[in-house]
């Protein structure tokens, strides 16, 4: 039987999945960047808009795959809303697994893990100016 705290969990991350926090795509994007989970296909896109300070103005993400790739997505962008660049160079993979909440097997946490590289390699990822946006 699972506890309190499990049940919480498992409502806050189906919360995420179905009804995500800025789920799709950001017209005006000034860095973006995607990647995929080798093992079983999940894919996490994430287009940040940064003002000159590196402050995160606006963040979207898009993908598919399994709840949790797409729920920590949804969770990583709520907890960044409004921060900065360096303020996610400084949250690591274990702050992610944090957020998250419940313990995950080490394939699972790869699922996890996904949206936090992906952030971590658009901040590094500027959009050219030429495409179409």
């Amino acid at each position: 039987m699972p506890s309190d705290e499990e049940e919480l969990y498992q409502e806050h991350i189906l919360d995420h999945y179905e009804d995500p926090f800025h789920r799709g795509h950001l017209a005006g994007a000034t860095h973006a960047h995607a990647d995929k989970n080798p093992l079983c296909g999940d894919v996490v896109r994430i287009e940040l808009q940064l003002d000159d300070a590196g402050k995160i103005v606006d963040l979207y993400f898009d993908g598919q795959g399994c709840v949790i790739s797409q729920a920590s997505a949804s969770m990583l962008l709520e907890e960044m809303y409004g921060k900065t660049v360096d303020d996610i160079k400084q949250f690591s993979a274990e702050d992610m697994l944090k957020l998250y909440g419940p313990r995950l097997t080490p394939n699972r946490q790869k699922c996890c893990l996904l949206s936090w590289k992906v952030i971590q390699g658009a901040i590094h990822s500027p959009v050219d100016s030429n495409d179409e946006r």
